[in-house]
């Protein structure tokens, strides 16, 4: 074999064994190469990633991870039950403090309506204490009694309760000499015409038994005689007594007709 045959032979081995290059390949180039065949050999850019191997599994860690996973959510349900602990204290707190408020205000409303109660109170007083003075200034004056005529009508139990708010009662004339003197006096109210006023005198509780306004029976009488029209005439039906003004007579009336009435006063409270 000749030594042509032989370097032809040593070639072929070696592009058998990626060593051989083109004619003129310069040295650097075959490192170059040479540098990207070992690159490539060591998989640094692999065309496909191997799977990773799954890991053993051990019944002891799986059960430790179990038990830590129950102890972390126990203690976040613990925190949140403190939470909410934190809060119902707060809560607590501030009803408490708004029960003090109420209870302190409820205090204040009992003693505003004290004194509404001690003003109203004073405003009856006041007006009871005013209608005496008016009544023994400009009515009449017999004895320590003063009378009073008011010009407006009501019916029996409407004026007896105005009597009572002046600070006095209807009329209740006892004897002669207060009936007389109450007739002059009504008489002269009302002249020229014939207007009856209310007395406080009925027989409401039981009939024919005449009572004054205080509960007390009446023992004199004025009742209009004539054979006309004898008073009291009206039975059961009339119970409450009036007085005409024309001559002072007593008529019985239904209680609620409205007329006139006459209150008096007792002045010895100013004496």
């Amino acid at each position: 074999m000749g030594p042509a045959v032989r370097s032809l032979l040593a070639l072929g081995a070696l592009c058998a064994l990626g060593s051989c290059l083109p004619h003129g390949t310069s040295e650097a180039a075959q490192s170059q190469a040479s540098g990207l065949k070992v690159k490539r050999a060591r998989g640094d850019n692999p065309d496909i990633l191997p799977q990773p191997e799954p890991e053993p599994t051990n019944p002891t860690s799986d059960f430790e991870n179990s038990y830590n996973y129950v102890l972390s959510r126990l203690a976040g349900l613990d925190q949140s039950i403190h939470k909410l602990n934190v809060g119902q204290y707060t809560l607590d707190v501030k009803v408490n403090q708004l029960m003090d408020r109420l209870t302190k205000m409820d205090a204040k409303v009992a003693e505003l309506e004290d004194n509404i109660r001690e003003v109203h109170q004073h405003s009856k007083d006041n007006r009871k204490e005013l209608g005496r003075l008016e009544g023994c200034q400009k009515g009449l004056r017999v004895g320590y009694k003063c009378y009073m005529v008011y010009n407006s009508k009501e019916d029996y139990a409407e004026a007896s309760r105005k009597c009572l708010e002046r600070g006095g009662r209807m009329a209740m004339p006892r004897d002669r000499r207060e009936q007389e003197a109450l007739a002059d006096y009504v008489k002269t109210f009302f002249h020229p015409g014939n207007w009856p006023v209310w007395l406080g005198i009925n027989d409401l509780r039981s009939e024919g038994t005449y009572v004054f306004d205080d509960g007390t029976t009446v023992s004199y009488f004025q009742w209009r005689r004539h054979f006309l029209s004898s008073q009291p005439d009206g039975g059961k039906r009339e119970n409450c007594v009036a007085m005409s003004s024309d001559d002072g007579d007593w008529w019985d009336h239904y209680c609620d007709r409205t007329m006139n009435y006459l209150c008096e006063f007792d002045d010895r409270v100013g004496l």
